[in-house]
């Protein structure tokens, strides 16, 4: 009989695209899996699909031990509760204890890079997960994703209108990934049917610093970028001026501090030893995303 794999925020980006992996690239029976969000009504197309659909909300612990009953193994995709300090953190606790209440007999966790030694302002809510995880005695897989390439999709565009990208990363060096990929090797942990814990951290197989990756995208979309280094103080500043909130604000900036301090320059083989193939390179993920790009 094959393990129920349940996956929490379906209905968004990463959990759509790891649900697309489990089915379509791994071969997971749609009735092995269940589909979680806090609105399952947004996961229409799943339940179309024969994939079973369930309600969960962090901030309910008893109807998260509801919804796990009947669970082997559980994706908790990280909440996109940031806004309020300590509060993504005492969701995932929250969580940890319901699968456990639910006998789950195996976690998943989407973590961050070196989440116990990073300058990234909600690095904390990762390691504090971690450690709960790691308390609660239940198996666990956890997949610590590098910064996405996607994420220049949201500041590129302007970047390239402007010919200007500001930026406190110094000669820091990142090694990204897409969000994609990563969702490819998550779903590759949770077919693989391992009862071994481990930990992976998602990468690329380069590390580049700010000017590299402005070169590769002026070479992609045919327009001059520059990079100009500011202060954090100075970046904070441009960010509020530009009407972001301050907790965005002050992810960029620490982003960026973490990236100069040279915390997010790590490069492992771990998305090849799940999923036997290579990461997309930036370049190509830019060339695919050269409309978007443009604007």
């Amino acid at each position: 009989m094959s393990e129920t794999i349940l996956v929490t925020g379906a209905a968004g980006q990463l959990g759509q695209r790891v649900l697309h992996h489990l089915t379509e690239t791994y071969g997971v029976a749609p009735a092995s899996i269940v589909a979680a969000s806090r609105d399952p009504q947004k996961l229409a197309a799943f339940a179309a699909k024969g994939i079973a659909t369930r309600k969960v909300d962090f901030d309910d612990t008893a109807g998260m031990a509801e919804a796990f009953a009947g669970v082997d193994r559980l994706l908790l995709i990280s909440t996109d509760e940031l806004a309020t300090p300590g509060k993504r953190l005492i969701q995932h606790k929250a969580a940890v204890e319901a699968a456990v209440r639910a006998d789950v007999k195996h976690i998943a966790y989407t973590s961050m890079p070196s989440p116990d030694d990073s300058l990234v302002s909600f690095a904390g809510d990762h390691a504090g997960t971690e450690q709960a995880i790691k308390a609660s005695g239940l198996a666990y897989t956890i997949l610590r994703d590098a910064w996405y390439h996607d994420n220049y999709l949201h500041t590129m565009p302007h970047n390239l209108q402007v010919g200007t990208w500001y930026s406190a990363s110094g000669d820091g060096r990142v090694a990204t990934i897409s969000r994609d990929d990563c969702a490819r090797a998550i779903a590759a942990a949770l077919a693989s049917g391992k009862t071994e814990s481990a930990t992976y951290t998602l990468t690329g197989t380069k590390s580049l610093t700010d000017k590299e990756i402005a070169a590769v995208a002026a070479d992609v979309t045919g327009k001059p970028l520059a990079v100009v280094t500011v202060t954090d103080e100075q970046l904070h500043q441009g960010l509020t001026g530009a009407g972001l909130p301050e907790f965005v604000a002050n992810m960029l900036v620490s982003a960026d501090a973490n990236t100069r301090a040279g915390k997010f320059d790590i490069v492992t083989d771990d998305f090849k030893r799940l999923t036997g193939g290579e990461p997309q390179p930036l370049r190509d993920f830019f060339a695919a995303n050269k409309a978007a790009l443009l604007g």
